[in-house]
């Protein structure tokens, strides 16, 4: 008996990165895995990289669409018929400079993916959970979600925006048996850390990467699997009284 047999899970930023390790992970443990992501050609590639295609399913969608956010979960209920786990992972990187030189424009737009995104994710799975009366649901957040950093202040600002969303949503559905809890990782070995260095250090990423794990104790960025990992402890029944909790996984930045 595998830890997710007979489970359905939403990944939303799926295609890539820790979404996608989630999603390797969970389809080992016996889970039907609904893929999530912006661009159909990254899920393509993510479904043919996975196999399974009898339990894996892709769903193009701008999470920061009301519409579309229904649709992916409208369409994961009809093809699989049930929904039990919510990976709410999509999110985009910041601009890197002072609070004063950043764009309205921009600010907008990661409080749409990052914020409007995972609440709109919440807003269209939750009814569906409280009316079974189970199922588990992880919002990714971010390091950044639960410390100040310099010069990334809208993400900074949608990350810590989640888990007030976290905490409010687990008290809402702690009756019904439904948990909520969010993940805060630190640099991930990710696309998402790729493009943070290079405009952090335009041609110089490597000093980047150098200047982060100089703040993480263990000396080195985390891995996807180190993510998915927890993402799985907490899709799991193993965590059934855990709700409304923050979780790090940061190599010990946060032990300071």
């Amino acid at each position: 008996m595998s830890r997710l047999d007979n489970k359905t899970a939403i990944i939303t930023g799926g295609a890539a990165g820790i979404g996608l390790a989630t999603a390797a992970l969970f389809l080992r443990e016996g889970a039907n895995v609904v893929l999530v992501d912006l661009h159909e050609n990254d899920l393509a590639q993510a479904e043919q990289e996975l196999g399974h295609p009898d339990r894996v399913f892709s769903v193009a969608a701008d999470v920061s669409s009301e519409t579309a956010t229904q649709n992916y979960v409208q369409a994961t209920l009809a093809h699989f018929h049930g929904l039990d786990i919510f990976i709410n992972n999509a999110g985009i990187e910041s601009a890197t400079a002072p609070l004063h030189q950043q764009s309205t424009e921009h600010f907008d737009r990661v409080i749409a993916v990052n914020l409007r995104g995972v609440f709109l994710g919440l807003k269209y799975v939750l009814p569906h959970m409280l009316k079974q009366k189970s199922g588990s649901i992880v919002n990714m957040s971010s390091v950044a979600g639960l410390d100040g950093f310099a010069n990334l202040s809208p993400y900074v600002a949608s990350k810590h925006a989640i888990v007030g969303l976290t905490k409010s949503a687990a008290l809402e559905a702690g009756p019904y048996g439904v948990r909520v809890n969010s993940v805060h990782p630190s640099p991930i070995h990710t696309r998402m850390m790729r493009a943070i260095e290079e405009t952090l250090n335009p041609g110089r990423a490597t000093e980047a990467q150098a200047q982060f794990e100089q703040m993480i104790p263990m000396g080195h960025y985390g891995e996807p699997l180190d993510v998915a990992n927890l993402m799985l402890f907490l899709a799991s029944d193993e965590s059934h009284f855990i709700t409304g909790c923050q979780y790090r996984v940061d190599g010990g930045m946060g032990a300071g």
